[in-house]
């Protein structure tokens, strides 16, 4: 369920690394347990933040939830679709990216969970 190319926080995000980026969103579980997601307000480009920090709202129909940044870095890419069009998420998680990120600090990307470890932290 849950992609082996990516890592996975304890606030539900995950992140695709690439050699220069790393593209940021939520997991199945995380849209599982807001609902149908309504709204979707995004950082600007060029934003700095740090890991653990609030990046972003997510708004269902049950609750308005933070999002918490994985990595830290510059904010280079918002995916505008999905502040159009939040239902995205509902839909395909794992290809409904938010953010991507410049990573400032790559070794924060140890901190994270493999696809197996997640599971198991969701048991």
């Amino acid at each position: 369920m849950y992609p082996n190319d990516r890592k996975y926080s304890k606030d539900h995000e995950w992140v695709q690394m690439t050699e220069s980026e790393a593209r940021i969103g939520i997991t199945h579980y995380a849209q599982e347990q807001l609902g149908d997601v309504v709204y979707v307000e995004l950082p600007a480009v060029g934003r700095i933040i740090k890991q653990g920090e609030i990046f972003g709202t997510i708004e269902s129909v049950k609750a308005v939830s933070e999002l918490y940044s994985p990595m830290s870095g510059e904010v280079t890419g918002v995916n505008s679709e999905l502040v159009e069009h939040p239902e995205l998420v509902n839909g395909k998680p794992h290809e409904a990216w938010m953010i991507v990120v410049k990573p400032s600090n790559l070794e924060e990307s140890s901190e994270l969970m493999d696809a197996t470890a997640y599971s198991e932290h969701l048991k």
